[in-house]
């Protein structure tokens, strides 16, 4: 008989009703579909949003995107690094401010990146409400409001 004991089904249920198990196994899930989606464009999906972001703006402060992005200083240098590398993106130094430019071959993406955020919408449209994910939305952001308020 394959009977899962009672310890078991116990911890099962406190995996399951735990805020923080159910929001990493939603993010490593996210995080899988994402890749796919963005995987045409030859970026993961969070270099993908810095250069949308800079070639949208037609360039932007260092210190913005990793505000926008809710990134730290040392993530979104590495980010930049690896954009710079590709040719997709240029900085120049104001001062002790960084500037991002978006270069021709990163323009070029931009339709790619666009094509690939609807792709990822679109696969879990399908599975949400637009209330539902406004609700999500909504509530996820206050929980990071009030949790990341000391950061």
């Amino acid at each position: 008989m394959n009977r899962v004991s009672n310890t078991e089904e116990q911890h099962g249920f406190l995996m399951n009703s735990c805020l923080f198990f159910t929001t990493t196994k939603l993010s490593r899930a996210l995080g899988k579909i994402a890749e796919e989606a963005f995987a045409k464009t030859g970026l993961s999906p969070s270099h993908a949003s810095l250069l949308y972001l800079v070639n949208q703006n037609g360039g932007m402060m260092q210190k913005d995107l990793g505000e926008t992005l809710h990134l730290t200083p040392s993530t979104i240098t590495r980010l930049i690094e690896k954009l710079e590398l590709k040719q997709l993106v240029t900085k120049r130094l104001e001062g002790k401010q960084a500037y991002l430019n978006p270069t021709p071959k990163g323009l070029a993406l931009q339709k790619e990146i666009t094509e690939s955020w609807e792709q990822l919408h679109r696969q879990y449209d399908n599975i949400l409400t637009e209330e539902e994910t406004a609700q999500f939305i909504a509530i996820s952001g206050k929980l990071l409001k009030s949790l990341t308020k000391d950061f």
